[in-house]
């Protein structure tokens, strides 16, 4: 038992809310390092290069910015790294997932689903 912080259980739950209330209420969503104007990290900057070139708006969350999503994320998805991207309120994956759907193509018709869908 964690003793040192009594309230961790309680922040744990009030993280979660707010993590998949940003999934539920973005169509496009990806957390990552930095900003898509200034990426923090080689993955993130390549994700981003590749959600560029499909022109749709997305929302991003800054995980070096918010320290109880970074910890938090990984556990809410199963997913271990940054960055993760959602689309419709469905995890599609980190940095090289997202690279191998867009040369497959795949990627661009999530994207034009999730447009048409809003």
């Amino acid at each position: 038992m964690d003793m040192t912080n009594p309230d961790k259980k309680k922040l744990d739950a009030q993280v979660v809310s707010e993590i998949k209330k940003q999934i539920a209420e973005n169509t496009i969503l990806i957390y990552m390092k930095g900003s898509p104007e200034m990426p923090r990290c080689g993955f993130s900057a390549k994700a981003i290069e590749v959600l560029a070139t499909y022109h749709q708006p997305f929302v991003y969350v800054d995980i070096l910015e918010n320290s109880d999503i970074r910890a938090t994320l990984p556990h809410v998805a199963s997913w271990p790294t940054f960055p993760q991207l959602y689309i419709q309120g469905e995890f599609i994956g980190g940095s090289d997932i997202i690279l191998e759907l867009h040369q497959k193509g795949e990627l661009k018709e999530l994207i034009e689903q999730a447009s048409v869908s809003t």
